[in-house]
């Protein structure tokens, strides 16, 4: 007598690819299945997967930016820095920007049961190659039309720094002032001394940043964030 086998059906979870068109729920189930894959993000659908960096290019930049913004959040009491997390904007997106700033308590986002950023953070920085750049590309237009206020951009290989604020739905270009320095329009004393960044010369921009949480206008907003 002849007995039928039983073919299991494979469960193995298909493997990220860069390229990959996914739902963000496809794209959440496979990336949490690979712990050794340290970046991948979804952008308009499809799943981009990070090269390794090098350290003038991207990982000295980077550096420089997480302490930037970690040293406003010290001293800036509501908002939270954060450094490459994921963050769920919408169906078809969920990067993991370079750096964020988000307002903890009635800003637009929130940190879910997972411990994700949900919704959309005021502010992100990205470490980009170039002008040809997803980062200023269809990323920028995921960030746009999620709303995020300001969105940074360092273009390493073109020695420039973006600065792009939201203004009736349009990315516009803030310029720095008669000092070379830019200053956040939704964070207060968040500024920044371009030259310097570009320079690599950190001590300088963290002085230039103590300026701006040194003014009054900035303790005015802390205690605004306070209430």
């Amino acid at each position: 007598m002849l007995t039928q086998s039983i073919v299991k059906p494979n469960l193995t979870i298909p493997p990220l690819e860069n390229g990959d068109k996914l739902t963000r729920f496809e794209f959440e189930r496979r990336y949490e299945q690979m712990p050794y894959i340290k970046k991948a993000e979804l952008i308009e659908g499809i799943v981009y997967m990070g090269s390794p960096l090098r350290i003038n290019q991207h990982g000295n930049p980077h550096i420089h930016i997480a302490t930037w913004l970690g040293i406003y959040e010290a001293l800036t009491f509501g908002v939270q820095a954060g450094d490459n997390c994921t963050v769920i904007l919408d169906s078809d997106n969920e990067p993991q920007p370079d750096a964020l700033l988000r307002i903890k308590k009635g800003g637009q986002s929130i940190i879910n049961e997972k411990g994700y950023v949900e919704g959309t953070p005021e502010l992100i920085v990205e470490i980009a190659a170039s002008t040809a750049s997803i980062d200023l590309n269809d990323k920028m237009k995921a960030y746009r039309r999620n709303q995020v206020q300001e969105y940074l951009v360092w273009r390493v290989y073109d020695g420039e720094f973006d600065w792009f604020r939201l203004k009736e739905g349009i990315y516009t270009k803030l310029e720095p002032d008669e000092n070379g320095i830019i200053k956040s329009e939704v964070y207060v004393g968040l500024w920044l001394d371009i030259n310097s960044l570009l320079t690599g010369n950190l001590a300088k921009v963290l002085e230039v940043l103590q300026k701006g949480i040194g003014t009054e206008e900035h303790k005015n907003f802390v205690k605004r964030m306070s209430n």
